[in-house]
């Protein structure tokens, strides 16, 4: 039998990106909250750079949550779905604490897509069973709250367009920001420099990619050291601006905020109005039920649409606010495969860095060019970034040995020796547009070791995503060609069944209308009015670019409009 805690004002489930940012508005505004995570406390002594220890999937300690549950994923209804490897992990923190720490704003489009495509190319030129809608929300309404998370967790860039004046040092495709970036951008390596030599010499305008990481002293963090070993991995010296090391500890400080680790959720209650009347969790064994007056469900897209579908009542016999059958639908995935890399003739001496220090271009990303005499709309973000491992470097190398060449003996280790800094992929991410028939749902024969169903994905890329992959392949190619280059590889096929994704959107998302949504534009439920949804779950469109800022400013705008019209929603 359930213990039952003494009632709280919010409960907050899941602190990695989203929930460790909500929980600061929140505290900072007086309530009561308690954040309930199914992982722990990570000590920095487990992120010292060690690769074999990262490639055995050691780090951090214990089982996870995430990969003792996986999904399963198919492309289609038409076939079996088979299980599949989670890619987050559990821990105060969250994915936020190893992830790469690119930290971008979408472009003002990607909020409006469905209608600047119409305004601009007409209504035919939204794909077919597409189900893209406008944002409930604009950019300009989100800039305050970009620029608040940026100084709150602390990034590092160079503004490309403040206040409408563009600066080409920065990205000039980007919205107008109120500010420059609290810190001066990652510095530039050698091969930075020819990448961004060559892009200029190709009309384009490269500039430094914004990111979570210090570079300089901030917030009583040090600057980045530039060791490497950053991808995968947390940073043992707190430069990488983690919730576990910047918003969490901030709502700690205010003396309101609880964490509890450890802490498996297994439904959300409902009292016979349909309001949320609190969370049930097990923790070492024992059950327990905490009472709320209000809960944001803040855990990955996976887990908050399994946590929905789970909690089923008199009020929602299909699962939490799932009356108008929206959880689970307009789901997709970053379309990010169909990479592209390339063989230099002289090292690029790549050793160390972060791939959060990279250059970008943005001339072929999501509507900043002419499309009219193209059959897609969107397009792609191009990144090419350092740090270099040797078990990885031997590994990416041996795609370009010679045909009929072999992976051991004395001329392979030549090879190797010669070219293992010599080679470079590129990290590519395109839009992806929402359709009728991708979506997520309870498996019915697969379970998690509790005995609860996992999600299916049941999504592919279609043919507006294969387009954009094949003609960015294209661009990148030029881009690495105009560098020096001699051997490029990759076409852009992103085809197949749109698996687990560290980059996932849809399932809860946010628009006006009930019909069509499951959140209003402030992220609260359209059914269930004192349950807010953050994360990717909300997002509509994915733009060009990796969703953490925005997910972390939308979380911001949910708690203080939480805070802010409290006896209103509860």
């Amino acid at each position: 039998m359930a213990t039952t805690l003494k009632k709280t004002n919010v409960v907050i489930i899941g602190l990695g990106a989203a929930g460790g940012v909500a929980c600061l508005p929140l505290a900072q505004a007086g309530l009561e909250v308690i954040g309930l995570e199914a992982g722990s406390w990570l000590n920095n002594k487990d992120m010292a750079p060690d690769e074999l220890k990262l490639n055995r999937g050691l780090w951090p300690p214990g089982p996870q949550k995430t990969k003792l549950e996986g999904v399963t994923s198919r492309a289609n209804a038409s076939q079996s779905a088979n299980r599949a490897n989670h890619p987050m992990m559990n821990a105060v923190g969250g994915t936020s604490v190893h992830y790469m720490a690119q930290s971008w704003r979408l472009n003002a489009w990607d909020f409006k897509v469905r209608s600047e495509t119409i305004r601009r190319y007409g209504a035919a030129r939204i794909p077919q069973g597409s189900t893209v809608e406008d944002w409930p929300l604009t950019y300009a309404e989100l800039e305050p709250y970009y620029d608040r998370v940026e100084y709150e967790i602390g990034v590092s860039g160079k503004a490309g367009n403040i206040g409408g004046k563009q600066d080409d040092r920065g990205n000039i495709f980007e919205g107008p920001r109120k500010r420059e970036y609290p810190m001066p951008a990652l510095r530039t390596s050698g091969y930075m420099e020819k990448m961004i030599t060559a892009g200029k010499s190709l009309g384009w305008h490269p500039f430094v990619g914004p990111a979570a990481i210090t570079s300089k002293a901030y917030d009583g963090r040090p600057g980045c050291a530039y060791h490497g070993y950053c991808i995968g991995a947390g940073c043992h010296i707190n430069a990488k601006s983690s919730t576990a090391v910047t918003t969490i500890p901030k709502a700690m400080k205010a003396g309101k905020f609880t964490v509890v680790t450890e802490a498996r959720v297994t439904t959300i209650e409902v009292g016979n109005n349909g309001k949320i009347t609190g969370v049930n969790y097990l923790k070492e064994g024992q059950e327990y039920f905490q009472p709320a007056d209000a809960v944001l469900l803040g855990s990955y897209i996976y887990e908050n649409i399994r946590l929905l579908l789970l909690s089923k009542s008199k009020a929602y016999p299909n699962g939490l606010s799932n009356n108008h059958a929206q959880v689970g639908k307009h789901y997709f995935s970053h379309n990010q495969g169909g990479a592209v890399s390339a063989l230099f003739p002289f090292n690029l001496n790549n050793w160390y860095g972060t791939p959060g220090q990279g250059i970008a271009i943005d001339n072929w990303a999501d509507d900043n060019f002419d499309h009219s005499g193209l059959d897609f709309i969107g397009g792609g973000n191009m990144y090419v970034y350092t740090e270099r491992r040797p078990i990885a470097a031997v590994n990416g190398v041996q795609a370009w040995m010679p045909q009929g060449g072999q992976n051991w003996g004395s001329k392979w280790k030549a090879f190797v020796k010669e070219n293992a800094d010599r080679s470079n992929g590129a990290y590519l991410q395109k839009t992806t547009l929402p359709y009728e028939d991708n979506y997520l749902d309870l498996d019915p024969t697969v379970k998690d070791p509790l005995g609860f169903p996992v999600i299916r994905i049941t999504a592919e890329y279609k043919e507006n995503e294969r387009k954009i992959g094949a003609f960015i392949a294209e661009k990148m190619k030029q881009w690495y060609m105009a560098a020096g280059a001699i051997q490029v590889s990759g076409n852009g096929n992103v085809g197949g069944a749109m698996g687990p994704s560290t980059h996932a959107y849809g399932g809860t998302r946010m628009g006006g209308n009930a019909e069509t949504n499951v959140v209003d534009k402030w992220g609260f439920s359209h059914e269930a009015p004192n349950l807010g949804i953050i994360g990717g779950s909300v997002m509509g469109t994915s733009g060009a670019r990796n969703p953490t800022q925005t997910i972390q400013a939308l979380a911001w705008r949910t708690a203080e409009h939480l805070a802010g019209n409290w006896k209103t929603i509860v």
